[in-house]
């Protein structure tokens, strides 16, 4: 059976190899002199002297900002345990032992920690030999005799837990300890899961660096922290490219991101940046502007790129007139029509524009060259390069291929009737033209007022300008909200690389959203991306996601619901309050007052256009609050979310307020059931639903 140690247990070592009758206060012993042992990797890095071995202040700069990044992944973060998992195996891990000797012992944890002889006291949860922790089973238990879990509290080991994988005798069983840390109260940012990654889970984790792996999980599945811990072990298996190439998390919106930031520190990764994708395209433009939601679909929809392309590539003209290059006492003359020869060559090689700008000089002067040369000269690089730069090839090219601004050629098309029915001809309709057209148009870049949309056909047409540079790896979380453009611009940001994307086709919520991973993946340039699903649900309680999931048929006919494996009788209140607004108010005051009692993290999440009022009653009933992202406090544990800002967020116990507001708060009654499916699966413990008006029809039907 398995055994459970409390701290006051003296209970024999099950292992019988510990030497001690006091198997937890072995393993308090390991932790301890793990600890003194990261903190001498530590002051060793402190003591180096670079003075020495570096030939100049720069390099001296790199040598010391490596060193410092070095110290900083060597903290040992105080209440976050060093190691969560033993593995002894029944063989030395390369080889068998002697007959009769016991094989190899591993601590496995968040990062490697070595004594002063070299030799490992803590293996990195990304290590080859760490993963049979996340796979082995009874039925497949990979040369491990015995697993032992570790149970914390704030930085204390205060529990064990083992299973003999090979015992025959040992009934399976469900570990109780894996089950404490899932249902652990949330409170501050996201916190890792590495001590409780399941199988399905790892073997995405572990997937390779080389091909993209997109996610459809639903909520409480663990797909966010999937895709950070994949990052980490990418990190770990190809440090060196990816130190060369570049990693990036994009999120939803800034309080997503700062709720996730913790993360990879604490898995000793330091270097990963992390953005939205509105920061990814607003390099050169300011967004002080707004669109309609059916302009917004418009200007998101794939034929834009098209639209975009014609719009540059018309700048492109027929040469009228030869150039003529004056050297010294000769002319060399290059005719209109070779120099059309060129230009249909650099067409046809579909270049980017910019790159196309700067050949065609270096064309036009090999011609000359080649004419100097028959003449009997011998002109040599620096005089095509002096050709390249004269005034009549450099004034033949700006009147052929001029240079082009990528934010003047989007204001063109959003402001010229004529131009964007020139280039959008056969792509989008009268309709749809209009919808893009300004009503008043901008005189400038820097006066318009442009969109988030506008930003991202900015981007694409800089794209056709000059190659956006590729990272090695980009994670994109939330992925379903992205418009077709939007999934091209993240796609640029990793051509070159692979990506890891996140999603639930159910919590679509904007317009645009995708209707199926196919379509987005083909958009993001990774059409050949391998699909998986996760299905298990380790956050939301059953009774919880299954309420939740009564909207399913309606928002994503087909998807499979969340299987949850945590049962929590007493999860789901649903309570209708008689009585206008202020008693609805209050009632969701004395919601969260009752959530407060309990220890965790409390959202209470409502329609944005409730906000402000929910909050004055708080403020009234003297509830200091918090917004979306900002961590919690012991002065404050409660956060007023709007639903708009919910995706992505968890809390122990959740109030949500008038789920009818939150579906009318949309432009459609699909993107508002979509909206209130997000608001009600944030919950890890508890779940209130407070309403005055009817709740939605497929809610009650089902």
């Amino acid at each position: 059976m398995p055994a459970h140690v409390a701290e006051s247990d003296s209970t024999p070592d099950p292992t019988g190899t510990t030497g001690t009758t006091d198997p937890l206060a072995h393993e308090r012993a390991h932790l301890a002199a793990s600890r003194a042992a990261l903190r001498g990797m530590r002051e060793d890095v402190q003591a180096l002297d670079i003075r020495d071995v570096t030939a100049n202040w720069v390099n001296a700069a790199v040598l010391q900002s490596q060193i410092d990044d070095r110290i900083k992944a060597l903290a040992d973060l105080s209440h976050t345990p060093l190691f969560f998992g033993r593995l002894d195996y029944l063989h030395a891990v390369g080889g068998d032992l002697a007959e009769g000797a016991d094989g190899e012992r591993f601590y496995i944890g968040r990062r490697h920690v070595h004594d002063a002889a070299g030799d490992p006291m803590v293996i990195d949860w990304r290590a080859p030999v760490s993963q049979p922790y996340y796979q082995a089973s009874r039925t497949s238990p990979q040369d491990v005799g015995l697993r032992r879990r570790f149970g914390y509290t704030g930085g204390e080991l205060t529990a064990y837990e083992d299973e003999h994988l090979t015992d025959p005798a040992e009934a399976e069983h469900t570990s109780r300890l894996l089950q404490a840390e899932i249902e652990r109260p949330r409170v501050g940012p996201m916190r890792d899961i590495v001590a409780t990654i399941q199988p399905e889970q790892d073997e995405i984790v572990r997937s390779g660096l080389g091909g993209t792996v997109c996610v459809q999980g639903g909520p409480g599945t663990g797909k966010t922290a999937v895709g950070l811990h994949r990052v980490a072990y990418l990190l770990y298996a190809h440090r060196e490219r990816l130190a060369r190439t570049g990693t990036l998390v994009i999120g939803p919106n800034r309080s997503f991101l700062h709720y996730i930031e913790q993360v990879l520190p604490a898995l000793g990764e330091l270097e990963v940046k992390q953005a939205t994708v509105d920061d990814l395209v607003r390099t050169g433009v300011e967004v002080r502007g707004e669109d309609e939601a059916a302009t917004a679909v418009v200007k998101g929809d794939a034929r834009m790129a098209e639209v975009l392309r014609r719009a540059v590539r018309s700048h492109v003209t027929a040469p009228v007139e030869p150039v003529v290059v004056v050297r010294g006492s000769r002319r060399w003359r290059v005719p209109a029509y070779e120099i059309q020869e060129m230009v249909d060559e650099l067409l046809a090689r579909d270049m980017r524009y910019g790159a196309a700008h700067e050949a065609l000089p270096q064309r036009i002067a090999h011609a000359v060259l080649v004419r100097m040369e028959e003449a009997g000269e011998a002109p040599d690089d620096r005089v095509q390069n002096a050709v390249a730069r004269n005034p009549a090839v450099k004034a033949a090219v700006k009147a052929v291929w001029p240079a082009v601004d990528p934010a003047k050629v989007v204001l063109r098309l959003l402001s010229d009737a004529e131009f964007l029915a020139a280039h959008a001809e056969g792509l989008l309709s009268e309709e749809e033209q209009k919808r893009l057209l300004w009503a008043k148009p901008a005189r400038s870049v820097k006066s318009a007022k442009w969109s988030a949309a506008d930003a991202v056909l900015i981007d694409e047409a800089g794209d056709l300008v000059a190659r956006t540079h590729s990272l090695g790896h980009v994670v994109l979380d939330e992925a379903q909200d992205l418009s077709p453009m939007q999934y091209r611009a993240v796609g640029r940001r990793c051509s070159t690389g692979s990506a890891t994307v996140l999603g639930d086709l159910a919590q679509g919520t904007t317009p645009w959203s995708t209707e199926s991973w196919g379509e987005a993946l083909f958009h993001l340039g990774k059409a050949d991306a391998v699909v998986e699903e996760l299905t298990a649900g380790f956050r939301v309680p059953r009774e919880v996601i299954a309420y939740a999931s009564r909207l399913l048929p309606a928002i994503s006919p087909g998807l499979a619901a969340v299987e949850s494996v945590r049962e929590s009788p007493g999860s789901l209140a649903v309570r209708e309050v008689p009585g206008g607004v202020a008693d609805l108010d209050a009632a969701v005051v004395a919601a969260c007052e009752e959530s407060l009692r309990h220890e965790g993290s409390i959202g209470l999440i409502a329609a944005d256009a409730r906000i402000p009022g929910l909050g004055a009653a708080l403020e009234a009933a003297g509830h200091a609050y918090l917004a979306p992202g900002e961590e919690t406090t012991a002065a404050s544990r409660l956060t007023l979310v709007p639903a708009s800002l919910a995706k992505g967020l968890e809390y122990d116990y959740v109030v949500l307020d008038e789920p009818a507001a939150v579906v009318d708060g949309e432009p459609d009654e699909r993107t508002g059931l979509r909206r209130l499916y997000v608001a009600l699966t944030r919950a890890v413990s508890g779940l209130t639903v407070l309403h005055a008006a009817p709740l939605p029809e497929v809610l009650v039907q089902a």
